[in-house]
């Protein structure tokens, strides 16, 4: 018998139908096609209306770990100072945000729920198929349909539509737990695509996701090696042009801090030509991490020829006076520091990044 957490059958196939490559390649279409002008300076911030999103249980801007940003923890108070701090860039009520982001996963969302629910009923019709007297349908919640239609002053509703409502309600619920089949592959895929917008781009090849032989100056991959992809690679068209190998991570967890000079070694063996730039673009939050990051090393140098963030003025912004100069410890001394890299150019911007790009 199935466990309960079995996938059903095409569960797997409707989440790669919503969130996958050609989906998502659609959405980014669509939303550039009308976005107007790409340029270094406004890069974040369609970044962050393609990507960012509102914590459902705050119902702030996400901009930390969930458990860590409710009320009565530390993040809380800068959760608000980040909400407010976007708003304010996009120009809209901080009560409006949440209808100016997070464009990427909410055109995706429709196709997931359409999906999942023709997996749900199709899989309850083989089953179903087998009993003579009626039995309950998948989304038969009687008593959330008579506690949505009581607390609207609503009319009973008939039973397809209200199995349709619970769907729906269960799908908004359920959401987020599918956020992270999007949210990589997602960012990798803005990037490129707001690279390839930009108007002195032209003399960059990239790709996502790419195999490094299929990079200029580098062997094929041994299978002994672990990393068999780079989330985003630059090269410029033209003989001996600079190439960029770019880890891409909206967040940085410690399994990816560990992650990151595994990869360089092997992008390291794998090099048969001139040295290559390695750089990390991330919207990590956290302090601690973003300096770890700047100094970690390999060798003799630093281990990322860059470290980018999507916006490191709204990191700052949430840290507030954490962030200034003076005593301090543990956290405190970390937002000190990620303001000195910042003034330092050790950790740039987005902008920062690809001005650098397009500006030879």
């Amino acid at each position: 018998m199935a466990g309960e957490d079995d996938e059903l059958p095409g569960e797997t196939e409707a989440i790669e139908r919503a969130f996958g490559a050609a989906n998502r390649q659609r959405i980014l279409a669509d939303y550039f096609r009308e976005a107007g002008d790409v340029t270094p300076q406004n890069a974040w911030q369609h970044v962050y209306r393609l990507l960012l999103w509102i914590n459902p249980t705050i119902s702030l801007a996400h901009c930390y770990e969930s458990d860590k940003c409710q009320p009565g923890k530390a993040w809380y108070p800068r959760s608000l100072v980040f909400h407010r701090w976007v708003s304010e860039q996009f120009g809209v009520a901080p009560l409006d945000l949440r209808e100016h982001i997070d464009v990427l996963f909410r055109s995706a969302l429709p196709a997931l729920a359409h999906s999942e629910s023709e997996v749900r009923r199709n899989a309850a019709a083989r089953l179903l198929a087998e009993y003579r007297e009626a039995m309950p349908l998948p989304g038969d919640d009687a008593d959330l349909v008579e506690l949505v239609t009581s607390t609207l002053e609503l009319d009973p509703l008939p039973d397809d539509v209200g199995r349709n409502l619970i769907e729906r309600i269960y799908t908004h619920f359920a959401r987020e737990n599918k956020r992270k089949n999007l949210l990589g592959r997602g960012f990798e895929d803005t990037l490129a695509a707001v690279v390839r917008q930009l108007p002195d781009a032209a003399g960059w090849n990239l790709d996502t996701r790419v195999l490094l032989a299929g990079i200029p100056g580098f062997l094929p991959q041994s299978e002994h090696l672990k990393r068999n992809e780079v989330d985003l690679a630059l090269w410029q068209a033209r003989e001996r042009g600079r190439r960029i190998l770019v880890s891409a991570k909206w967040s940085v967890r410690a399994d990816r801090e560990r992650q990151f000079e595994s990869d360089f070694d092997d992008y390291s063996r794998s090099n048969k030509g001139d040295p290559f730039a390695y750089v990390l673009v991330t919207n990590e939050f956290d302090a601690a991490r973003l300096h770890a990051a700047c100094t970690k090393v390999s060798g003799r140098d630093r281990l990322f020829t860059h470290v980018v963030h999507v916006q490191p003025e709204a990191v700052l912004a949430a840290y507030g006076r954490e962030a200034d100069p003076g005593p301090g410890s543990g956290q405190r001394r970390k937002a000190r520091e990620l303001r000195a890299h910042i003034e330092s150019g050790r950790l740039l911007s987005l902008r920062q990044w690809l001005e650098g790009l397009v500006g030879e």
